[in-house]
């Protein structure tokens, strides 16, 4: 046997935590300053370490991407949009790594353009090259892409190093220059006013939260304006612009209450209008609809129910019911328009888009509608992009774990589906050649937690196939079924692959996210161990075969079900993972933390749920046992989980782990120039999930 490289051992220096009467001592926080060279040159060495021990994985690698490349169709067009008076769309080009926006006026392409034979369709204006903004920069990300109301103008946002902080740029469009000098230090959202007079935008504190909302002046000489700020550090804000262009709107929100505030967009020197004042728990979104706002809420029953309200509303008083809460259905929004609504709704770890019409003679405002239709078992659908407010058509995307992401269009009036286009799959790809089923394991308490499961057709539940399971669970996001080309490659050597549904996520309405926060927090851990052993016992995964993923607060997922389990996985990727949640909840000055202390408690205040949180942060639950072999993977300039929670977790996981370093080792990769979701250009970012598949399927013994 080859001798081993020695893995990087991170330097110990007492620091000392100490809280509700506890000393305790973390002698890797000193990982955590990126400025200090000593920090850098030991990610360089644990690169370099990986780098190492994975240098085998080269040829598999290569493979990987070459089938994610072979089966995307690289040069391709995205379905145009008509808005106002211009087709919208954006494209890709073989051998290049971002996408080109552009539109075409109606008057040169009466007929939704295509792509041509030769590249880009005829008569393209250029609104972005993502490859031009990319010359000199290891990474570029957008952050805003908006027209002004007459499409004169184009502000759009961008970040080169991955922090998500961004430099606007505002371009005219007639000359194709940059107009005004970048506004620097700004946060997500723009949003123009009705004459393209002024520009709104939203700034970050030193915790990163959108706090604040300014107004620039297009060509003026003077100070742009602060016009409101959120002093509450609870609150996010939110900045945009209402569907039928009417109004501008700031939305602001904890994990349990919001509101909004509009202004016309005709008055950029106005004042805000709040629409309902904040009340403790109350959630609400709005949609501005001409004289009408639609209203979900959560006020009467806590899986939402519809509203309506006039215009000039300022009070949830005048809130009339239009689809009352009802258990089992959760609502999740509305799209209005001219004549119809669309209501996004979960009903049985499913979504679904409802069409309603808009009656005037109707008591809610609306009559009969229908439920647009999916013939699947597990599936998505949601509303795509529909600009306009005006409209006889209704633009969805259908996608599954089998079925590539599919966008139709729905006549309002009648509901006959016309499929606009399906994400091409190279290289033969056939539907029937894999099947997908829904799956429900039991917890210990009996709550039946759903699965979504696909395979190969060829694959049977003989209890020998290898498997991966994906799982997230935290802010009610839900992580719906979904169409992937790069897990092709998974598929196609035989392994299961398989979403947990678990509690913490939305899929099962309000009560499920409740079941799996603050105090019930162990219940997402737990759920997810519960569907690795339904996924064992049911036949569709061998016992020493299985892996676990997961990113972000479904790393710190993966982490506390490998201290919890870690004898039921034979392998994990942790991506960007919260391994390291006490230490970041504790500390107010960090980005996001203040707010996060409504999804995991405040352990600053609460010595019990300091206590909770103790038992089951991944860093600090780590056992003296063997693990699974172990990829985090992060970046240096992530903004919402530092890379110092891999980085400690990694070194403190190589001092206690028995795990034999030959076949399951530890590894961390840093990206040093990347933030939160790795790298941007698209072939970066194959290679990047083509290195992570190969080092599953290595260890599962699928290569």
């Amino acid at each position: 046997m080859s001798q081993l490289p020695t893995p990087p051992a991170a330097t110990k220096i007492e620091h000392l935590r100490e809280h509700h009467g506890e000393s305790v001592n973390d002698p890797y926080e000193w990982l955590r300053d990126k400025n200090d060279p000593q920090v850098i040159a030991h990610l360089e060495a644990e690169n370099a370490y990986t780098q190492a021990r994975t240098s085998h994985l080269d040829g598999l690698t290569d493979a990987v991407f070459n089938e994610i490349k072979s089966r995307t169709q690289q040069t391709d067009l995205s379905v145009p949009v008509r808005h106002g008076d211009w087709w919208y769309y954006s494209r890709t080009v073989e051998g290049q790594q971002y996408a080109i926006h552009s539109r075409i006026a109606l008057t040169d392409s009466p007929e939704r353009p295509q792509l041509e034979p030769g590249g880009a369709p005829a008569h393209e204006q250029i609104l972005l090259d993502g490859n031009a903004e990319a010359q000199g920069e290891s990474f570029l990300a957008f952050g805003a892409f908006e027209m002004s109301h007459d499409g004169n103008q184009l502000a759009y946002s961008i970040d080169t190093s991955g922090d998500e902080r961004f430099t606007v740029r505002i371009k005219d469009l007639a000359t194709g220059t940059v107009t005004e000098p970048g506004i620097e230090g700004v946060g997500y959202g723009v949003a123009w006013s009705a004459d393209g007079s002024h520009l709104f935008y939203t700034r970050v504190d030193d915790a990163w939260r959108p706090f604040q909302v300014w107004r620039h002046e297009i060509g003026g000489s003077g100070e742009d304006v602060l016009i409101f700020q959120e002093d509450d550090e609870r609150y996010w804000m939110g900045l945009d612009t209402s569907r039928d262009e009417t109004h501008i709107m700031i939305g602001l929100g904890t994990k349990n209450t919001s509101e909004y505030r509009i202004l016309p967009a005709t008055d950029p020197l106005g004042e805000f209008r709040v629409v309902s004042p904040r009340e403790e728990g109350v959630e609400y979104a709005v949609e501005v609809a001409g004289d009408d706002l639609w209203i979900v809420h959560n006020k009467s029953h806590k899986d939402s129910e519809l509203a309506r309200a006039p215009l000039n509303s300022t009070s949830s008083a005048d809130w009339t019911s239009v689809i009352p809460g009802q258990d089992g259905q959760r609502i999740v929004g509305v799209d209005a328009f001219a004549t119809h609504l669309a209501v996004s709704l979960r009903r049985d770890a499913l979504s679904q888009v409802r069409i309603l019409p808009l009656d005037a003679a109707s008591e809610t405002g609306v009559g009969e509608g229908y439920q647009v239709p999916v013939d699947e078992v597990v599936y998505s659908i949601d509303t795509g992009n529909n600009p306009a407010h005006d409209t006889a058509s209704l633009q969805v995307v259908i996608e599954s774990l089998v079925t590539p992401r599919s966008v139709y269009d729905v006549d309002l009036a009648t509901g006959e589906l016309t499929l606009l286009k399906r994400q091409p799959v190279l290289g033969g790809y056939d539907p029937n050649d894999y099947v997908q089923h829904r799956l429900w394991a039991t917890a210990a308490d009996g709550t039946q937690v759903p699965i979504s499961l696909v395979a190969r057709k060829d694959v049977s539940p003989d209890g020998t196939a290898p498997g991966l399971l994906y799982g997230y669970g935290s802010y009610e996001i839900s992580v719906d079924p979904y169409f992937s080309v790069a897990r092709l490659s998974y598929l196609d050597r035989g392994v299961v692959y398989a979403i947990a549904h678990i509690r913490g996520g939305g899929e099962m309405g309000r009560g499920w996210y409740e079941n799996g926060r603050m105090e019930h927090k162990k219940n997402t851990f737990t759920d997810f161990v519960t569907c690795a052993d339904e996924l064992v016992s049911s036949g569709w995964v061998a016992p020493d075969r299985l892996a676990a993923e997961g990113g972000s607060a479904g790393g710190l997922l993966v982490g506390a079900v490998l201290n919890l389990a870690p004898e039921k996985f034979r392998a994990v990727h942790a991506a960007v993972p919260f391994v390291d949640a006490l230490t970041t909840i504790l500390d107010p000055s960090l980005p996001l933390t203040v707010g996060e202390w409504e999804e995991w408690g405040n352990p600053l205040e609460s010595a019990e749920v300091y206590e909770y949180m103790r038992t089951y942060t991944p860093y600090e639950n780590i056992r003296t046992v063997d693990y699974p072999a172990i990829l985090a993977t992060t970046g240096l300039n992530d903004t919402r989980v530092f890379f110092v929670e891999p980085a400690k977790w990694v070194a403190r996981l190589r001092e206690t782990v028995t795990s034999d370093p030959q076949t399951r080792p530890v590894l961390l990769k840093t990206e040093m120039v990347a933030g939160h979701g790795g790298k941007t250009g698209r072939y970066d970012a194959w290679r990047e999930t083509a290195f992570e598949v190969a080092f599953l399927l290595d260890q599962l013994g699928a290569n």
